[in-house]
């Protein structure tokens, strides 16, 4: 990884008694983006993941992105330096989901239930759109502390069986100049960028604990999204993000 975070996970309540209330500003859906920068196809997959960001063109539906690069590219001409085992092995558990004959890029993951090539924009928001029509649950994230240690309580609740709880710290946005491979010559922008993707736990129904995270390892300008998701790359119930310097849900 790019860099580690320091996480302490206190105070933790698991039950079932899952809550479905509406949330305001739009179901939130997380739009995964597996990619490279090795890839002379994923240029255009990394502009939709930011457009999405940007525009939020699904009524009813909040986008939630989380762009994960993958390491099987690095030995191909060009070594992303965002890359990471982590996230390939998170893109074979959705091979196995859904029976592909193996890991590709650009591939989008939708609520973890749909994929589609990453640079479709239709199959994207006609995915997104059937997610938020169909929510699970509800999280909500408090910053509790700012300064060199944030304290963020996390509090979900959803239909459904036993999820793990995931926290992925995300860079907003960057840009890499590519010299050798595929996009030797490009400068390549990226949104959503996973850092880091910790698990904080499991539940079933309902999650309650607080994380501590060294804000100080962490890229700025930042954010945290939390989720929680049938293990192995099944359905994500429920999920939300804040900004790493700000109080309020984003």
């Amino acid at each position: 990884m790019a860099f580690s975070i320091r996480a302490a996970f206190i105070a933790l309540t698991l039950h079932a008694a899952p809550d479905h209330s509406d949330v305001n500003r739009g179901v939130p859906v997380i739009v995964e983006l597996f990619t490279s920068e090795g890839c002379s196809s994923c240029p255009s997959a990394d502009a939709l993941l930011a457009q999405l960001i940007r525009n939020q063109p699904v009524s009813g539906a909040r986008v939630i992105a989380l762009g994960e690069h993958v390491d099987y590219w690095d030995d191909l001409g060009w070594k992303d330096s965002f890359s990471a085992k982590t996230f390939t092995e998170r893109q074979l558990d959705y091979v196995r989901q859904f029976k592909l004959r193996g890991p590709y890029t650009p591939q989008m993951v939708i609520g973890g239930l749909v994929q589609v090539l990453g640079s479709d924009e239709q199959a994207a928001r006609e995915a997104i759109a059937r997610i938020a029509n169909s929510p699970a649950g509800t999280m909500t994230l408090r910053l509790v502390e700012l300064g060199t240690d944030v304290s963020l309580d996390v509090q979900a609740s959803w239909s459904g069986g036993r999820a793990e709880i995931l926290l992925a710290v995300v860079e907003d946005h960057a840009v890499t100049k590519v010299t050798r491979g595929e996009n030797a010559g490009r400068a390549i922008e990226h949104a959503a960028i996973v850092r880091s993707l910790t698990r904080l736990g499991t539940g079933v129904g309902v999650f309650s604990g607080r994380v501590t995270i060294d804000a100080r390892l962490a890229p700025q300008p930042a954010h945290v999204v939390v989720f929680a998701q049938e293990p192995h790359g099944g359905r994500i119930y429920a999920a939300e993000t804040v900004s790493l310097k700000s109080t309020e849900a984003r």
